[in-house]
């Protein structure tokens, strides 16, 4: 089975909140007003990533769809779904 991944590009976040909004298991609003992925993992690149479980890959879909700045992606393997 492929692992899933998130992937936040959290310095372009414009903190709207949305994410919070529709998938609240994993996404919480930080001290600076910004999203932060819970649980998630600071790559060198400076994004932070986690693994997800394919029965939380619709509300982490819903999450990236919601994002207004594009900010969120969502990977099955390889393949970027968002």
């Amino acid at each position: 089975m492929a692992s899933n991944t998130i992937r936040h590009n959290r310095e372009n976040c414009i903190g709207c909140s949305a994410c919070a909004g529709v998938a609240p298991d994993f996404w919480e609003m930080g001290a600076d007003g910004k999203s932060d992925l819970v649980g998630g993992t600071e790559r060198e690149d400076g994004s932070v990533e986690k693994e997800i479980e394919d029965k939380d890959l619709a509300a982490n879909m819903e999450a990236a769809r919601s994002c207004p700045v594009n900010v969120i992606h969502v990977f099955k393997g390889s393949d970027k779904l968002i």
